[in-house]
């Protein structure tokens, strides 16, 4: 796997009180403290620190904002960069030229070349599948996601019968809250996760069924529908959606214990949510939300719970930023088994969530050492974590015991 050069190993150790609550005012004051929890444990879980020590290696250096992380099967990277790149990283942390081959990919704002993921038959078919920012002649804007086939050459990679399989309706004149992770489902699905553009417009079509902006998209890989998506047969309504009322997923993960999406995304000041989405449910946004505008006012009518919409596993205010995120259930850390790994690029930090079934008991902070924006997690095939720091001299971080 991954050997890094003595000058890029960084040890940290996380000591002191192994499961014990830190002091109660580490956590910041809300931004909206008249917004109560729905239920004990929604928020403010316990920040711990675990005895357990670990070091840090850089496994890949020389990344422009490198946006999504995934393994191929032999066990080498690849990783996606902002301004439009896909970079396949050697066994010694070596990058490839650029891949050939990409649909042309906007990179303003908050756009680029970002979601990634290899097909679970990627042994016998190659392909893999990305999301990207999509400009039209009229300057609108769309997440799209498109597949090809991966010459996995180590010098020049390059993609081969590229197809684009789905475009988030309808686009719209932002570069801003594309979402973008992909997932596979274990039936062979893909879901993707799209955020509702940071527009006015966009808000209200989170809460309809004619578009797909914050929304969670979910098709075939082949960019047909599935037989069983809720709005299937719903007059009017998009067929490729899943679930509903979201406001920007950066981050998704399939829960290996029960097969069921988990994602992430972005509230305003306050309110980023951690939710377990539901085939046809509806999670509210901008209706309810725990948090306040930019501005300072209230979202809306100012409330956090209504009949109808669904409750986030848990949230943050003030938040944290959250991006890539990743269940952990190897053998190298036993007492991280079970755990939830979420980047935090506004907190920038790695955070850990300790679960109990859904609900999160304990909430632990690692790499704030580092001041680095943590833009995905991947647990590899070896058991480590695998960290993408969001800056032009962006870099993946893999995570060890420390012996």
């Amino acid at each position: 796997m991954f050997r890094p050069t003595p000058l890029a190993l960084l040890a940290f150790v996380a000591l002191a009180g192994c499961g014990s609550p830190a002091p109660a005012d580490e956590h910041r004051p809300a931004n909206a403290p008249h917004l109560q929890p729905a239920f004990p444990g929604q928020t403010r879980a316990p920040l711990v620190k675990s005895e357990l020590a670990y070091q840090v290696a850089t496994a890949a250096e020389g990344l422009d904002r490198p946006w999504a992380i995934a393994f191929l099967p032999d066990g080498r990277m690849l990783v996606t960069e902002k301004p439009g790149r896909l970079r396949l990283v050697g066994a010694q942390g070596a990058l490839s030229e650029p891949a050939a081959g990409l649909p042309k990919v906007d990179s303003r704002g908050q756009g680029g070349l970002l979601g990634l993921a290899v097909d679970p038959a990627f042994a016998a078919n190659g392909l893999i599948y990305w999301s990207y920012a999509e400009k039209h002649d009229d300057g609108r804007t769309n997440t799209a996601v498109a597949r090809g086939r991966l010459v996995a050459d180590a010098a020049r990679p390059r993609l081969e019968e590229v197809k684009v399989i789905f475009r988030q309706t309808p686009s719209v004149d932002s570069t801003y809250h594309y979402g973008s992770r992909l997932v596979f489902g274990r039936d062979g699905t893909l879901f993707i996760t799209l955020g509702e553009r940071a527009k006015m417009e966009g808000r209200v079509q989170a809460q309809r069924l004619d578009g797909t902006l914050g929304k969670v998209a979910r098709i075939n890989p082949d960019g047909s529908i599935p037989v069983d998506n809720p709005f299937r047969q719903t007059s009017g309504a998009r067929a490729e959606i899943w679930s509903i009322g979201h406001r920007n997923v950066q981050g998704a993960a399939l829960n290996p214990r029960t097969g069921r999406l988990w994602t992430v995304e972005h509230g305003a000041r306050g309110g980023d949510e951690l939710n377990i989405p539901l085939a046809g449910k509806d999670y509210g946004w901008p209706t309810i939300s725990y948090g306040i505008e930019y501005t300072g006012g209230a979202i809306g009518d100012g409330i956090s719970q209504k009949t109808g919409m669904e409750q986030p596993v848990y949230y943050w205010d003030p938040v944290i930023a959250p991006s890539g995120m990743a269940f952990y259930e190897a053998e190298l850390f036993p007492a991280w088994k079970g755990s939830l790994f979420i980047g935090a690029m506004g907190g920038m930090h790695l955070a850990r969530l300790a679960l109990d079934g859904d609900r999160v008991t304990s909430e632990e902070r690692l790499l704030s050492d580092l001041n680095e924006r943590i833009r995905d997690v991947v647990a590899g095939p070896d058991g480590a974590l695998y960290v993408a720091t969001d800056s032009p001299m962006g870099r993946i971080l893999r995570i060890t015991p420390k012996r």
